[in-house]
């Protein structure tokens, strides 16, 4: 078996502690870990963590907080992984054998494509349209691509690169047309949470019987280093998924489990959710109103949800061309759209700081002015 080289992650990995600027995370700035844990005791507690391997799926105390997210889930129902990647390879992998049919939701987060390329051979995107409404489904052409011999179809709500979100009654219908295939449906829900109205994105999670959520805490809950992810589908499945688990990393890390209860008691997580909610309120309107401002240059449809903001930029050069001149001569890092298959457009990630937001906003005007004097 040949994987193909994950291009966005190997780009960030190699330049996104290089540059000045980085705006091609999708996160928000992450919290320190005396936020997480203000009360000296807390602190105090986890010195006296012992560093052992944990329960190897994740603890039952951990599994009970995923697990009560998700109604109608037991600890039985949940795989603790190390971060959402691992969820997604470890799905995709217990799940796909050479030659099954995928259908993969485009642009997404490429890793479920690459998985499903290596592992079954093929996929099918299934592009999103940006309509005047918003990047919406196409439920239509998804009915198209999905026939007796699919095995999975892959989305992901709220959607990376584009920050869409999809409705009870999208989800209904994409789990429909799963059904009458004996499909699969995999739900990347890694940015519920990060709605920037505030109102949690409807999960894929009990619609029907083969529906599997991955998620995490990087994303909605700014706590990336603790790369700490999970699975929720049927007990039989994720059965299997810690089999496969057992192939990787074996078990999360002791004191990440340990943080991640303590992320997830009901309190705190919704403590931390508003706070991720509150960056994103505070630092879009500086990117819109940016963007708005040079209309003849960008257009883009506002995120519902994510640290994301997906521009079709009006230029004639490649979308890697523009982005590696920027990080070379401006020290600005941020994602091409070509990464997702969709040439023309730029992703630009806005949940760090907002004087580094408008420093980088303003080098790749620089960058422009210089490459179409006038414009």
């Amino acid at each position: 078996m040949r994987i193909d080289e994950f291009v966005m992650e190997r780009m960030q990995s190699t330049w996104e502690n290089q540059v000045e600027i980085n705006l091609s995370e999708s996160g928000v700035r992450p919290l320190r870990l005396g936020e997480l844990l203000p009360d000296p005791a807390e602190r105090e507690a986890l010195a006296g963590q012992a560093l052992g391997y944990p329960q190897t799926n994740g603890t039952r105390e951990l599994r009970s907080a995923i697990a009560a997210m998700y109604e109608g889930a037991t600890p039985d129902h949940v795989e603790v992984t190390n971060g959402g990647a691992e969820a997604n390879f470890i799905t995709c992998w217990s799940l796909l054998d050479p030659g099954d049919d995928v259908v993969v939701m485009v642009p997404n987060y490429m890793q479920t494509w690459g998985l499903a390329r290596a592992f079954a051979g093929s996929v099918k995107e299934w592009p999103l349209g940006e309509t005047a409404t918003g990047w919406r489904p196409d439920l239509d052409a998804l009915e198209s691509l999905v026939g007796a011999h699919t095995k999975l179809i892959v989305v992901c709500n709220p959607n990376n690169p584009t920050g869409a979100r999809f409705s009870a009654a999208e989800l209904d219908a994409m789990c429909a047309i799963a059904a009458r295939a004996g499909a699969w449906l995999l739900s990347d829900e890694i940015y519920r949470g990060a709605e920037l109205d505030g109102h949690e994105t409807p999960s894929a999670w009990g619609r029907y019987e083969r529906v599997i959520v991955t998620s995490g805490l990087s994303k909605a809950y700014g706590l990336p280093g603790l790369r700490t992810g999970w699975i929720v589908g049927p007990p039989p499945l994720v059965a299997r998924t810690w089999s496969s688990h057992d192939y990787t990393t074996i078990a999360p890390g002791a004191l990440n489990d340990r943080l991640a209860r303590t992320a997830l008691a009901p309190d705190r997580r919704l403590r931390l959710l508003e706070r991720t909610r509150a960056i994103l309120r505070a630092n879009l309107p500086h990117v819109s109103a940016w963007l708005s401002a040079r209309a003849d240059r960008f257009s883009f449809v506002p995120p519902e949800a994510g640290a994301i903001v997906f521009v079709r930029y009006h230029h004639p050069i490649g979308s890697t061309a523009l982005a590696t001149r920027l990080r070379e001569e401006h020290g600005v890092l941020i994602v091409p759209g070509d990464q997702f298959g969709m040439d023309g457009y730029l992703r630009i990630g806005y949940g760090g700081d907002p004087t580094e937001l408008n420093e980088g906003l303003g080098r790749l005007q620089a960058l422009l002015a210089s490459l179409w004097p006038g414009r």
